[in-house]
């Protein structure tokens, strides 16, 4: 079997939180745009840490979802499957986010 056929064998996110998540994505990239922009024009420090404030908040979104679907598809078919490298998985995606928020 080769790489290809593993790669359209295995469980990935659902085609529509797929199309969420680069939607927040992109709207995240416009408001840093945004952001760069006023310090360009030289705003006041505190609307641009209420800004930045915003964009950790949806970047915060954004992880919570993208685990959330991590957890519905790839890790619940594995652990269906009995494979015990799923909850390692799962361990390694939570330690990860946890040690960076």
């Amino acid at each position: 079997m080769d790489q290809l056929q593993v790669k359209a064998e295995t469980t990935y996110l659902e085609p529509d939180l797929v199309q969420n998540l680069q939607a927040r994505l992109n709207r995240i990239e416009g408001h840093v745009r945004g952001v760069k922009r006023m310090l360009e024009s030289q705003e006041e420090c505190e609307k641009i840490l209420v800004q930045l404030s915003a964009i950790k908040a949806a970047v915060s979104q954004v992880t919570i979802k993208l685990l959330e679907g991590h957890m519905e598809t790839c890790v619940a078919e594995c652990a269906l499957a009995g494979d015990l490298e799923a909850l390692e998985q799962l361990k390694r995606a939570l330690a990860l986010v946890l040690r960076n928020t």
